[in-house]
């Protein structure tokens, strides 16, 4: 009976401890991936409803807009002809980094295809993964996207299985980030040191005419002292010249 009761008891706390083990670690997975914003757009309630779900489902942080000029005014690249529209009703956090884009191709105003190139186009937001969704399958259109730089293109109606592709974007895109960041870093790091040298040839530079003023004065006072010694030296030697008595 204590055997069965030991055995029991060792039993549980391996259970516990294994459903611990396990829930942590999924916990940490969903924070990883909840560590990615999505910024969603489409015109259609229904489709952006259906791919906010998803999102957030594989634990995405998400952020949808009905039309291309509300995802440019998020991003902070809308035009000046967009700037009287009414605010769109996004996230709290409008300030935190967008790290993907999936967005419809056909959408009143302007094209996924046209918030695409915006979004290629500007410096800041270029390497910004996007993606194009759309409910026709037509060869031209998908292969003019990925040839303007979109990452993937999904057939409407999006699916799990379409949501799970976007991770390797993500990554991608987190990891294009570090290497710019590193790049920025290396080339400040560069331009310190440029200036470290220059600093130091100037300094450098600086002693050499300070000492070459040194040596100058050294050479004009040595000259002046043997001007003065060679004057007296002859003022002597003319004074016992007048001395001398001719006969």
């Amino acid at each position: 009976m204590c055997i069965h009761l030991s055995f029991s008891l060792s039993f549980i706390k391996t259970y516990f401890f294994l459903l611990a083990f396990f829930g942590c670690n999924k916990a940490m997975g969903m924070a990883a991936e909840s560590q990615f914003h999505v910024l969603a757009v489409d015109d259609s309630l229904i489709d952006r409803k259906l791919i906010e779900k998803l999102l957030k489902t594989s634990s995405y942080q998400v952020t949808a807009v009905d039309s291309g000029s509300k995802a440019l005014e998020f991003l902070g690249l809308q035009e000046a002809e967009q700037r009287n529209l009414s605010p769109p009703s996004l996230c709290p956090s409008q300030e935190m980094e967008v790290n993907l884009i999936i967005t419809d191709y056909c959408m009143p105003g302007m094209t996924g295809y046209d918030l695409l190139r915006k979004i290629k186009e500007s410096t800041s937001l270029k390497d910004i993964p996007v993606v194009i969704m759309s409910s026709e399958n037509i060869p031209s259109r998908i292969n003019r996207c990925l040839e303007e730089g979109a990452e993937d293109f999904f057939l409407k109606p999006v699916q799990l299985s379409d949501v799970n592709k976007l991770r390797p974007h993500l990554l991608k895109g987190k990891a294009r980030e570090e290497e710019e960041e590193e790049e920025e870093e290396e080339e400040e790091e560069e331009e310190e040191e440029e200036e470290e040298e220059e600093e130091e040839e100037e300094e450098e530079e600086e002693e050499e005419e300070e000492e070459e003023e040194e040596e100058e004065e050294e050479e004009l006072s040595s000259n002046k002292r043997k001007n003065v010694e060679e004057s007296l030296s002859h003022d002597r030697t003319r004074a016992r010249f007048n001395g001398l008595e001719v006969v």
